[in-house]
């Protein structure tokens, strides 16, 4: 995993990369035809771009993966940062099996059951899945592992990488620096709820088990970047005492590095309990669910594709 200040410009890079229209393909002026199976095998990632989706209904399982791999009647999906690039290969956690015939794609998540949509192809290397049963559309982009920019991905989405653990625990307080009240948090969790970003941080030492860790603190938080370099910047809103802003660097999966600018000090924590997303709820002994979507940061606009869904199709194109 690259550092933040070589993440910058592959960030950049690659939105101009996945930025591009709805305009459909008809395949029956072409020649060059081939099968949905052979269509979703002739990309080894598609990337979900999440800000393209039409329609106000949701798949749990494609609103939480970053990636999306079809290979050979199994579904692999990129659910989680903290590996991003190297688990399974680059193809992610296995998460189900599916059917491809015709335009209809047929999906057996292996928690959430049955789902059914059409397949669309907007352009040589990206598609729309269609569900009926939600009438919502997801966009979905092709790359092959060896040019995917998995480095920018991490980037755009650090606010997800911070929820992947169940604590992030102070192993380093620079000496440097001004005394804070943020130097007896010892702990910080990152979690969503009711599509909020969320923390809560404690004051406990020295303990063993995350579960057991009792949360002094609670508000919610935001990451942005930071213009003109590659980092970022976490801002802690605290339900009750004010607010704290700090410039944040990744140094690996599992450590990360707040400076405080005001005060001057460095805190390093490492993070402690990894969490493997595979469903939106998940629950932990002191009750917080943790809700690991993406949410879609733009209007969602309506959907037409109801008014224009093919009765046959049988083949599509590729390069």
């Amino acid at each position: 995993m690259k550092t933040l200040n070589s993440l910058f410009v592959y960030a950049i890079s690659f939105l101009f990369l996945t930025s591009c229209g709805h305009d459909e393909i008809h395949p029956a002026d072409v020649n060059n035809s081939v099968t949905l199976e052979q269509l979703l095998g002739s990309y080894d990632l598609w990337y979900v771009d999440l800000e393209s989706t039409l329609g106000d209904g949701q798949t749990v399982f494609v609103e939480m993966a970053f990636t999306l791999s079809f290979l050979n009647g199994s579904i692999y999906a990129n659910n989680n940062l903290v590996g991003f690039g190297e688990r399974g290969n680059g193809f992610g956690t296995y998460v189900g099996m599916y059917d491809a015939n015709g335009i209809v794609l047929d999906v057996n998540h292996a928690l959430d059951g049955h789902q059914r949509f059409e397949v669309y192809q907007v352009s040589i290397s990206s598609i729309e899945l269609y569900s009926p049963i939600n009438d919502t559309s997801y966009f979905l982009r092709g790359f092959q592992r060896s040019t995917f920019d998995y480095d920018a991905i991490f980037f755009e989405n650090i606010d997800y990488f911070l929820q992947e653990y169940r604590a992030w625990d102070n192993s380093l307080t620079t000496a440097e620096g001004a005394e804070t009240a943020f130097d007896d948090e010892n702990y910080l969790f990152f979690y969503s709820e009711g599509g909020q970003a969320l923390f809560k941080s404690s004051i406990d030492e020295n303990i063993a088990n995350p579960d057991q860790i009792q949360w002094d603190y609670t508000g919610a938080y935001s990451v942005e970047d930071i213009i003109g370099g590659g980092t970022k910047r976490l801002t802690l809103k605290y339900a009750f005492n004010g607010s704290d802003y700090f410039e944040l660097s990744v140094i690996d999966d599992e450590t990360i590095k707040l400076y405080h600018p005001i005060s001057e000090k460095t805190y390093v924590y490492s993070g402690r309990n990894y969490i493997a997303f595979m469903r939106t709820i998940q629950s932990d002994k002191q009750g917080v669910k943790n809700q690991k979507l993406r949410p879609q940061k733009t209007k969602r606009q309506e959907n037409k594709r109801s008014q224009h869904r093919a009765s046959e199709l049988l083949y599509f194109i590729n390069s």
